[in-house]
C-alpha cells in the first residue's frame, strides 16, 4: 500500500472543489425541486432548500441574479432552478449556484420561446434595418392594451401631462389567456387598415411568463412586424423580454416610459419658445440702443443743425467745374478756329476761281467738259473758255499738236 496522505480541512474542501467544478459536468445543470427555508437578505441574495421526496439540495442565488425574478419564489412552489454546482470552502459544503428560477411547467414554455424566436430570426423579422422611425410630434397614439390594467392609465397620465393636445385612441383587448393573441393582432391590423394613429403603444402590465406569453405568440409578432405603423411594445416591465419587443421599431422598459417614447414633452418645447423669445428680444432691444445712439450722434452733428455747411463745399466744386468747362471749350473753339482757317486757305489755293485770278482759263466742251488735249476739240465745234471776268465762245477752225510733248 502506497503511504497515506493527509490533508488538512482547507486543503480537502479545496481539492473537493477543484474536483467538483474543474469536472465540467456540473457547470450547467437544471433541478427540479420544492422551495423550502427561502429568505432573501438585505444584501439582496436568496438563500434557500430545494427538496424531493429523498434528498435536499442547498442554494443560493446572488443579487444581480435575483433582481431578475419577476416574483419572489416562495415555500411550497415547485420549480426549475438553473445554475451551477459549486463548493463553499469554509463550510465543506457543496450548493447549487441558481442563475435562473423558473416555476415548474414554465421550462416547456421557454422551449418554445427559444424555437420560435430563434425561427423569427432566421427571417429578419428582428433586423434593425426594418425598425421605423417614431414621429416627432404624432397627432394621434394608438393604445392597444387592456382598458382595466393599470398599464392604459399610466400610458393615459403621462401623455397628457407631456402633451394635451395630443388625441388617443384606445382599442381595448384581452391581454392574457385563450384569444388574447388573435385579439390583438387583429386590433394592430384594424388600426393599420384605418389608418387610425400615427404611432401605436402595444403592451400590459408585468406579469409571469405565463401572464406575458400572448406577446409571445407568433400571430402578435407578424402583426407587429407588419404594421406601417410604427409600435412601441410595452410589456411586463424592465427585465421582461416578450418577442414583441424584438419586432417592435422601439422597446420600452414600462408603460409610462413607452409614453415618453411615443410623445415628446410640449412644456420643453415651450420652455425653449420662451427662452428663445427672451433671447430675441433682449438682442432686438441691444439693436435698437445702438441704433439710437448712432441717430442721437448724428441729431448732434453740425451737418443736421446747418444743413448749407453739407451744400458749401458742393457749390465751391460746382464753380470750380464751370471754370474749368469754360476754359476748356474756349481752347477747343481757338483750336478748332485755326484749323478751320487752315483747310480755308488751302481749299481757296485749290479754287480754280483763284488759279483764274492769276491770268489762267479753262476751256470747256459745250457739254460741260473740260478739254484736255487736241484730241477732245472737233473742227466747227463751238467751245467755252472761262476767265475771271467772263466767258469766251469760240468755234474750232484748227488744232496743232506741240512738238516734243510728252518727251
Amino acid at each position: 500500500m502506497g503511504e497515506a496522505v493527509s490533508y488538512s480541512v482547507s486543503e480537502l474542501n479545496s481539492l473537493i472543489k477543484d474536483l467538483v467544478e474543474g469536472s465540467g459536468l456540473v457547470n450547467n445543470v437544471q433541478v427540479v425541486g420544492e422551495i423550502s427555508n427561502f429568505k432573501k437578505y438585505p444584501s439582496g441574495h436568496c438563500y434557500f432548500t430545494l427538496k424531493d421526496a429523498t434528498g435536499i439540495l442547498k442554494c443560493v442565488m446572488f443579487r444581480y441574479r435575483a433582481v431578475n425574478l419577476t416574483a419572489m419564489p416562495e415555500n411550497g412552489d415547485t420549480v426549475l432552478a438553473v445554475g451551477r454546482i459549486g463548493v463553499y470552502e469554509r463550510d465543506g459544503l457543496y450548493q447549487l449556484y441558481v442563475d435562473m428560477l423558473i416555476p415548474q411547467g414554465v421550462g416547456d414554455l421557454m422551449k418554445q420561446y427559444e424555437k420560435l424566436k430563434e425561427k423569427l430570426g432566421k427571417e429578419g423579422l428582428f433586423d434593425e434595418d426594418k425598425k421605423q422611425e417614431l414621429p416627432l410630434s404624432p397627432e394621434t397614439v394608438g393604445i392597444i392594451t387592456s382598458s382595466a390594467g393599470a398599464a392604459v392609465r399610466d400610458i393615459i397620465t403621462v401623455i397628457r401631462r407631456r402633451n394635451i393636445g395630443t388625441k388617443l385612441r384606445l382599442f381595448p383587448v384581452k391581454v392574457q389567456g385563450d384569444g388574447a393573441a388573435e385579439e390583438i393582432a387583429a386590433a394592430i391590423e384594424f388600426m393599420n387598415k384605418h389608418k387610425l394613429a400615427d404611432v401605436l403603444i402595444v403592451g400590459r402590465g408585468g406579469g409571469s411568463i405565463e401572464d406575458l406569453w400572448a406577446f409571445n405568440e407568433e400571430v402578435v409578432v407578424r402583426a407587429i412586424g407588419k404594421s406601417k405603423i410604427p409600435v412601441i411594445s410595452s410589456v411586463g416591465h424592465e427585465v421582461d423580454f416578450t418577442l414583441a419587443d424584438f419586432v417592435a421599431d422601439k422597446r420600452a422598459a414600462t408603460p409610462s416610459q413607452a409614453a415618453e417614447f411615443a410623445v415628446v414633452d410640449a412644456n420643453v418645447y415651450i420652455r425653449d419658445v420662451q427662452r428663445l423669445t427672451r433671447r430675441n428680444s433682449n438682442a432686438i432691444l441691444r439693436l435698437l440702443d445702438e441704433k439710437q445712439a448712432i441717430v442721437n450722434k448724428l441729431a448732434r452733428a453740425r451737418v443736421l443743425s446747418s444743413p448749407e455747411l453739407l451744400l458749401e463745399p458742393l457749390e465751391q466744386r460746382l464753380d470750380q467745374a464751370q471754370m474749368h468747362l469754360n476754359k476748356s471749350m474756349t481752347t477747343i473753339f481757338s483750336e478748332k478756329d485755326h484749323a478751320f482757317g487752315i483747310l480755308i486757305a488751302k481749299l481757296d489755293s485749290l479754287s480754280p476761281l483763284t488759279v483764274l485770278s492769276r491770268g489762267y482759263s479753262v476751256t470747256m466742251k459745250g457739254d460741260g467738259k473740260r478739254l484736255k488735249s487736241i484730241d477732245d476739240a472737233n473742227w466747227g465745234e463751238e467751245i467755252v473758255t472761262k476767265l475771271q471776268d467772263g466767258d469766251v465762245i469760240s468755234v474750232v477752225q484748227h488744232t496743232e499738236r506741240r512738238e516734243n510733248y510728252g518727251k
